[in-house]
């Protein structure tokens, strides 16, 4: 089964002429879950190889209109080509008062919306996985959300399945499912005389806008991918902790101690090129990337070599590709801004952002 994301905004609270707002897509085999939804998002399917589907379920991690924004245009987008398929939207609590208002903005759907507001420690449960929602540390309600698939079947014994007679055709599939078959003369051969340990299914965690808390290490362990935030670098160290945000060095060091596979970050403040942040966090992690809208993660199994960082993977036809430079991230010509945090931030206000063209000092702080 195929499990990848494609990253469709990874810039924090303002969006730069490569990066978009947050929106993340996973992708599972023909299932589609779009996890936030900023500004412009519908756009970006639009431009990638993926198109704006329709989608049949979205997840929220908190409601700063810069993880929303993008949800009213694209319900009254799928209206107007005439959707008939029912959409979910899953979110924290106080999901119910934002559409209360969004309402106002979209109007009538020709389709059926469905609202369901998850407390942490809810799971939403599929076939043979579940999507778990977690506490976060970011002032307000926020979840983060982790696709946990269940256990697979151990390895199958081909060599010893034929000893003990089993002839190869349907008999195998019956064997793999865990179920027992009977041969010919009625012997019977269980599952467990030709399948080995049963091997753990493959589990992604995103955990939207948070500082590095323990709740999220926790939801994060043994993780094949974890998509942390960004904000910062580690010298505004201090302004990440005033606005509940996470430094490259302090997700880093999460990524590690929960042991996960690969570490993604993204919502990168609109003042960093992106290089700086790879090289702090893999001073810390080395398994970190820094993906740019349109990249890939491919969620492969370990026995198939693990997670890998796909650049530029969802780019559509006419979409020329931007090369990332050596170390797996680049501005290319992009210049960064000031400002930083969330768009509501008190500090923000009185200085609009983008106001001042080009790098501040570190030391000088977001306004």
């Amino acid at each position: 089964m195929d499990l990848d994301l494609v990253f469709l905004g990874t810039s924090g609270s303002v969006p730069t002429a490569k990066r978009g707002l947050a929106g993340t897509l996973l992708r599972r085999g023909g299932e589609r879950i779009l996890v936030d939804c900023g500004e412009g998002t519908q756009r970006q399917l639009l431009r990638s190889s993926v198109g704006l589907v329709e989608l049949p379920e979205i997840f929220l991690t908190h409601y700063h209109a810069d993880h929303y924004l993008g949800l009213p245009g694209m319900l009254k987008t799928f209206a107007l080509r005439g959707r008939e398929v029912p959409l979910t939207v899953y979110g924290p609590p106080g999901l119910n008062d934002l559409f209360g208002i969004l309402r106002r903005v979209f109007g009538r759907l020709s389709y059926e919306l469905t609202l369901v507001e998850l407390q942490p420690g809810e799971s939403v449960a599929r076939e043979d996985y579940r999507i778990e929602a977690f506490a976060v540390e970011h002032g307000l309600s926020a979840n983060g959300y982790a696709l946990v698939e269940e256990a697979r079947p151990g390895r199958f014994d081909l060599e010893e399945a034929k000893r003990l007679g089993v002839p190869e055709g349907p008999l195998f599939g019956r064997l793999q499912g865990g179920q027992p078959v009977e041969l010919p003369g009625g012997t019977a051969v269980k599952p467990g005389q030709v399948l080995g340990p049963a091997r753990p299914g493959r589990k992604v965690v995103l955990a939207g806008d948070t500082r590095a808390a323990g709740s999220v290490l926790e939801a994060s362990k043994d993780a094949d991918v974890l998509v942390h935030e960004a904000t910062f670098s580690v010298e505004e160290r201090e302004r990440a902790e005033e606005t509940l945000h996470a430094t490259a060095t302090s997700a880093a060091e999460l990524a590690l101690a929960a042991g996960v596979r690969l570490l993604a970050l993204t919502h990168l403040s609109n003042r960093y090129f992106g290089p700086e942040i790879l090289r702090e966090a893999r001073t810390v992690f080395p398994e970190s990337v820094v993906p740019k809208d349109f990249d890939i993660i491919d969620v492969r199994f370990p026995e198939r070599g693990g997670p890998r960082l796909v650049k530029g993977g969802a780019l559509g036809r006419h979409e020329e590709g931007e090369p990332h430079v050596k170390d797996g991230s680049g501005d290319h010509g992009e210049r960064p801004r000031g400002g930083g945090g969330d768009s509501d931030d008190p500090a923000l206000r009185g200085d609009p952002v983008g106001a001042r063209v080009g790098r501040r000092d570190a030391s000088e702080g977001a306004r």
